[in-house]
């Protein structure tokens, strides 16, 4: 599972974030704005948008805060046949407009909204086998969660879907088994930092590397405040064979479920 819509803990509590967290600076013309989404972006090639039927559209992203709230949120837009789409990408928090324009893109990357150039200079990704990891990556409904899930309802295990275990706690998992308390999580490659198949970005790699290390955190504190809560987690490496794996999980749940009542 991915990073589409982050869940940290807001960075303003107490009144709006300030402007220069998403508001652009007066007085800059359209070519200026333009260039401040190029490299926000990573290039003006990594902008395109799909639109079928080989036609392509330059896309932006738009940051607008909603004050009652505090929060910022990120959406995409384009123009296609004189209408202007848009597309939610998720809530932002750093501290500069740039940075989270950058993270705003990383979501859009994420959900493979974008044509990337396999020829180009300035790919997004360090080798066509990471650019393959990257471009394969979504917010769910990946081909190894598909699998996932289908080896395990052969199993005859029945399950929710991209749904929080807990309330309280404002992180999907995969696979959720309620009544066992066991929860799955199919964890791609690049963004959550296999051991054996993660290999650093060449461009921008501070950047991403940051980003990796955030999303591994991240993953660490869902599991504690998870198995604080009684439940048991499962990690899937998108890499892992799926029958293998649904028998690792079926034996959890069907031992979890035997187990007497507290």
């Amino acid at each position: 599972m991915t990073d589409s819509s982050p869940t940290e803990p807001r960075r303003w509590k107490d009144k709006p974030p300030p402007a220069r967290a998403w508001k652009g600076r007066p007085g800059l013309d359209r070519a200026a704005r333009s260039a401040e989404q190029d490299r926000a972006a990573g290039g003006r090639d990594r902008r395109l948008v799909d639109l079928g039927k080989g036609r392509t559209a330059l896309a932006s992203v738009e940051l607008k805060v909603f004050p009652q709230t505090r929060r910022i949120r990120a959406y995409l837009r384009w123009s296609d046949k004189g209408k202007s789409p848009v597309k939610y990408l998720g809530e932002v928090s750093e501290e500069s407009r740039l940075q989270n324009l950058a993270l705003a893109w990383q979501m859009a990357f994420e959900q493979q909204l974008f044509i990337v150039p396999e020829d180009s200079n300035e790919s997004w990704a360090s080798s066509p086998a990471v650019r393959a990891i990257m471009k394969a990556n979504r917010s769910r409904d990946t081909k190894s969660e598909l699998a996932l899930r289908s080896a395990t309802h052969k199993l005859g295990l029945r399950y929710r879907v991209d749904t929080p275990p807990i309330k309280e706690l404002r992180r999907r998992a995969d696979l959720v088994f309620p009544r066992a308390r066991v929860a799955v999580f199919s964890d791609g490659c690049y963004w959550h930092g296999c051991p054996d198949h993660h290999r650093a970005a060449r461009k921008n790699q501070e950047f991403w590397d940051e980003k990796i290390t955030k999303n591994q955190e991240r993953d660490r504190d869902t599991d504690a405040k998870l198995t604080a809560a009684g439940w048991l987690v499962i990690r899937v490496w998108e890499h892992e064979d799926a029958t293998e794996a649904a028998a690792r999980i079926a034996d959890a749940v069907r031992d979890r479920r035997d187990q007497p009542a507290e």
